[in-house]
């Protein structure tokens, strides 16, 4: 397939921000400010006994308690709750259960590598890791905003002093999640005790310096969000959408975008999406009519055949020599709408030449 260079624009973008950070650091009242200095609907899975709800008399919200087992699936189906409920943002507080949570990845690949996988752990890391993955694209291919929270530990390392001593010294916070889950967010913000961010990963600029976060906080991230080209292309759930109604219409997606000059799906433009798949629903709907009718030209097809057969059958009984001549239109009609009248032609047949089983 042709690769084909197109100008770079950044579109206008869902938020995917992360807050780590230890107990008592902020993390769920923080990310209910960003929600709330964005703006809109806002939906809290709340996975830490309705600690949410706390905050329940300073922030307008809707919440959804999660409760063990935490398998990346109940996650998922949580997401798609909140987009068909007509939510603007969702907060995950917390998806460290996902992975190491009662029933979540790691104790997942546990059970499976002493039971399925016979000691195994790779057998079952490959069962698992597809599971995780479909929960991370959940997040990315979401149509409404995602702020989700991690808890985080200490991570510490013995050194060597000047004068010989070893020692502890601490490096960092280190979120409880699968390593690497940073570099899928747009922003990453760790939170220490003082409440401060203090930005690990930021495509915004807007966390350069630590600050403690206020919804003036998700107001300029607002902004940032919408501040991209309003000539966009289609987001993640848009991509699936199309990508679907092309497989259902038996559409060549690679033929599709080479025409067009496409490296992907991903490349259509927002403003050509509707009429996209409109047009396509219509190739599946004209397909679809064809089929309906191709179907009844055979049903009616069949059902003149056994009309014919039925009138031979009727003349076979008639002409019938002995009582097994019988068995064949018996049997063959069963089933049929024509059953029971071969069955009374049988019977008059036998009746008449005084025949018995």
């Amino acid at each position: 397939m042709n690769v084909f260079f197109q100008k770079a624009e950044r579109k206008q973008a869902k938020l995917r921000l992360a807050l780590s950070g230890p107990t008592g650091s902020g993390k769920t009242e923080s990310a209910l400010k960003l929600a709330a200095g964005i703006g809109g609907r806002i939906a809290v899975v709340d996975t830490e006994d309705s600690s949410a709800s706390l905050y329940a008399d300073r922030y307008d919200f809707f919440a959804a308690n999660l409760t063990p087992p935490y398998t990346p699936e109940k996650f998922i189906n949580a997401i798609k709750a909140a987009e068909q409920g007509g939510f603007d943002i969702l907060i995950m507080d917390s998806i460290t259960h996902e992975w190491s949570g009662t029933g979540g990845c790691l104790e997942i690949v546990d059970t499976l590598t002493k039971g399925k996988f016979k000691g195994n752990s790779w057998g079952a890391w490959s069962e698992v890791t597809p599971r995780h993955r479909k929960f991370i694209d959940a997040i990315l291919h979401s149509s409404i905003h995602i702020i989700v929270t991690l808890r985080s530990k200490m991570e510490t390392q013995q050194v060597t002093d000047a004068n010989g001593k070893k020692k502890v010294e601490k490096v960092g916070m280190k979120s409880e999640q699968r390593d690497g889950i940073e570099y899928e967010f747009t922003t990453v913000l760790d939170l220490n005790a003082d409440h401060y961010a203090v930005a690990t990963k930021d495509r915004t600029h807007i966390f350069s310096e630590p600050m403690v976060i206020t919804e003036a906080t998700g107001t300029s991230l607002k902004d940032w969000l919408l501040s991209g080209s309003a000539d966009a292309t289609i987001d993640g759930n848009q991509h699936l959408e199309l990508e679907t109604l092309m497989i259902q219409a038996g559409i060549d997606i690679e033929k599709f975008c080479q025409k067009r000059k496409l490296n992907s799906l991903l490349d259509v433009k927002q403003q050509v999406f509707d009429e996209t798949c409109d047009g396509i629903k219509k190739i599946i709907e004209r397909t679809k009519l064809t089929q309906n009718e191709n179907e009844q030209q055979l049903k009616d097809q069949q059902e003149k055949t056994l009309e014919n057969e039925y009138q031979l059958a009727l003349k076979h009984i008639e002409s019938a020599q002995s009582f097994n001549d019988l068995d064949y239109p018996a049997n063959y009609f069963k089933g049929t709408k024509f059953e029971q009248n071969i069955i009374n032609a049988c019977t008059a047949k036998k009746d008449m030449e005084g025949w018995s089983a």
